[in-house]
């Protein structure tokens, strides 16, 4: 394939990963419509769409180490989870707060993605949380470097930590306090907002006085870069760099993709109280699972035949985690407390 992007980090990556990207891009997409209509039809109790922010977690998550470097996700991260490595059938299981649920066993909320195998890290509701939790595995990372516990070179170990967060969370005091902290320490530590306008049904211009949250990373010592968070392969080419300044010992960064949601805020959210039918319409034309499609069309890389099998592919998946989660166990009642309590010692019991 020609390197069309010159220089450029995506300009590297095989036919393969671009085909991949596409792949999981499109099983969330899929997925997130079936949880949304689940929801409708009362089968499940809450949802968090990730619709529209598919290029900015897959873009960003194709970018670390996947399944070894650190990531503290926020609750709209589904495409950011599948490309960690995360199934169908982990998501559905937690929608449906089963059991087996690998996240929390039934215990949380859907879409508070966690994985210790891959170094995913159990995030909270309330936003923002994420960002000193991220700080401070940042700072065991440059901790067990210099202390001689790990070789910096060494993938095999974490070398950095990415969390994530949508534009309104930056105006919280957590934010600020980790963005701080990771810039006096300089720690590998990487930030990416997914600033897709609304903070729930606030607007950008009521949230904050500057246009882009990227110039704010100035303030900490970070490096701050505002990218297209529609183009997948935009994102990886901002997101590229900021790593390598982390595995590098740079300090930190922070990358800001725009995009847009193109759902209500959750499935509990009527958008039609603050934007436009029309609004909503218009972004749904440069959507990012659709663009990428396109770009992928145009170089060859995917056919119309090819579109349609992995359509099928991805509806059988989603339709066989659908079925298994439903069939699969509830938490018993006595398991009320486990694992989210530690057991009592003995004797105490």
């Amino acid at each position: 394939m020609p390197n069309e992007a010159g220089t450029r980090p995506s300009g590297r990556l095989s036919d393969d990963t671009l085909l991949e990207m596409y792949r999981l891009m499109l099983l969330s997409r899929r997925l997130d419509e079936r949880a949304w209509a689940l929801h409708r039809q009362g089968r499940v109790q809450f949802h968090v769409s990730a619709m529209g922010h598919e290029a900015a977690q897959v873009g960003a998550a194709f970018a670390i180490n996947r399944g070894v470097d650190y990531v503290v996700p926020y609750y709209r991260d589904l495409a950011m989870a599948i490309a960690l490595g995360c199934s169908a059938l982990d998501f559905m299981l937690g929608l449906f707060a089963r059991r087996d649920d690998p996240w929390s066993a039934g215990r949380q909320m859907p879409c508070h993605f966690s994985d210790r195998g891959r170094h995913i890290i159990s995030g909270s509701s309330t936003v923002a949380t994420q960002v000193p939790q991220a700080a401070g595995l940042a700072f065991a990372v440059r901790y067990r470097q210099r202390a001689g516990l790990v070789d910096p070179q060494d993938d095999s170990q974490p070398r950095l930590a990415l969390t994530s967060l949508g534009e309104g969370s930056t105006n919280q005091g957590e934010w600020h306090e980790g963005m701080n902290w990771a810039g006096v320490q300089r720690l590998p530590l990487v930030c990416l907002v997914e600033n897709n306008r609304y903070a729930i049904s606030v607007p950008q211009t009521e949230q904050m006085a500057i246009p882009s949250v990227a110039t704010r990373a100035a303030s900490y010592g970070a490096q701050g870069e505002s990218v297209d968070g529609n183009d997948v392969l935009a994102v990886y080419d901002a997101m590229h760099p900021a790593v390598q300044r982390a595995y590098r010992g740079e300090g930190p960064s922070l990358v800001e993709a725009h995009t847009y949601r193109l759902t209500p805020h959750t499935s509990d959210d009527d958008d039609r109280s603050y934007r436009s039918r029309e609004e909503v319409a218009a972004a749904g034309e440069v959507e990012p699972l659709v663009r990428y499609r396109q770009t992928l069309l145009e170089r060859g890389l995917l056919t119309p035949t090819l579109v349609d099998d992995l359509e099928a592919q991805t509806r059988n998946r989603v339709d066989e985690a659908q079925r298994a989660a439903e069939a699969a166990p509830e938490p018993a009642p006595e398991e009320a407390d486990s694992p989210v309590l530690a057991p009592l010692p003995e004797g105490l019991a």
